[in-house]
């Protein structure tokens, strides 16, 4: 297969990730929370702690826009900030319990969607699914 065949493949995967990911996740998140803040603390949940700049690189959000709604989040007591020991100036942001009772809620409203959308695969095809993921987490998504 030549590389733009492939590079093809990707951007309709990519397009299908971005649309399954909708999907899945509508309506799962919390009503005291907004979509980008949502976004915020999914991305805070998988990469805890992160840096408010991660946060507005990952996400594509100004940091203007990122520290006011992390400024929210910390008024709804969904995160918790914390100094850098060593450097005063950064500061890092993980869940708050309340945050991970969110999340863990939401997750569970998307794990609830997933499996139903696989429940006829074959153990069979439940591991090629595994696989496949394996294999684009180690050489694309690294």
């Amino acid at each position: 297969m030549d590389k733009t065949t492939l590079f093809n493949k990707l951007v309709l995967f990519t397009t299908s990730v971005h649309r399954v990911t909708h999907e899945l996740t509508q309506n799962a998140k919390s009503d005291l929370i907004t979509p980008v803040q949502y976004n915020i603390l999914e991305y805070i949940t998988v990469s805890q702690p992160v840096t408010p700049s991660e946060i507005s690189d990952c996400l594509h959000v100004s940091m203007p826009n990122t520290s006011r709604e992390l400024k929210k989040l910390s008024e709804k007591n969904l995160i918790e900030k914390i100094n850098d020991n060593e450097d005063r100036r950064k500061q890092y942001v993980r869940l708050s319990s309340v945050g991970e009772d969110i999340m863990r809620e939401a997750f569970e409203n998307i794990e609830s969607r997933f499996l139903a959308r696989i429940q006829n695969s074959t153990k069979e095809d439940l591991k090629k699914i595994e696989h496949a993921l394996d294999v684009l987490q180690e050489k694309l998504f690294y």
